[in-house]
């Protein structure tokens, strides 16, 4: 499976999640402190570069979404290294 792949069944997945079942899985995967990083930075950058009220808004489930599916990406490189042992 390709990055794009990966990231369009990523994308599908995600958009069927009721919120609560979104937030389950917010909780289990991703630090406090990262949510927290994510807020902040998108403030700061969205500040830094004039962006409008609306993509302030949407900036740090942007970075938030990068993340899982960065970390979505490792767990699978992983797998398959356990696979091949």
């Amino acid at each position: 499976m390709t990055h794009t792949e990966l990231a369009w069944e990523f994308a599908e997945v995600f958009g069927e999640l009721a919120p609560d079942q979104i937030n389950l899985m917010l909780a289990k995967n991703v630090p406090v402190e990262t949510l927290q990083f994510f807020s902040d930075y998108a403030r700061s950058f969205a500040e830094r570069e004039a962006v409008g009220d609306t993509m302030q808004k949407r900036l740090p489930n942007l970075l938030l979404l990068g993340y899982l599916l960065r970390v979505l990406e490792e767990r699978l490189i992983d797998g398959e290294d356990l696979g091949q042992a």
